[in-house]
């Protein structure tokens, strides 16, 4: 039973460190060039009302320039 207690708090604790890494990333990397969202998988969606959006690849959601 105290063991059971000790991995969820381990596993817990992972979850979250993962998630915090997550979204620094995210903030530090608006935005990418045209042939980094290409490169990495995506494709340049430009039916956003702002700013082309990258779709899908590993810069899926961030915006291009």
């Amino acid at each position: 039973m105290r063991i059971r207690r000790i991995l969820a708090a381990v596993i817990a604790t992972a979850a979250l460190a993962g998630l915090g890494l997550t979204g620094a990333a995210t903030a530090t990397a608006s935005s990418v060039t045209p042939g980094e969202c290409t490169d990495g998988g995506g494709t340049i969606d430009r039916s956003t009302p702002v700013l082309p959006t990258c779709r899908g690849g590993m810069y899926d959601g961030q915006t291009v320039d």
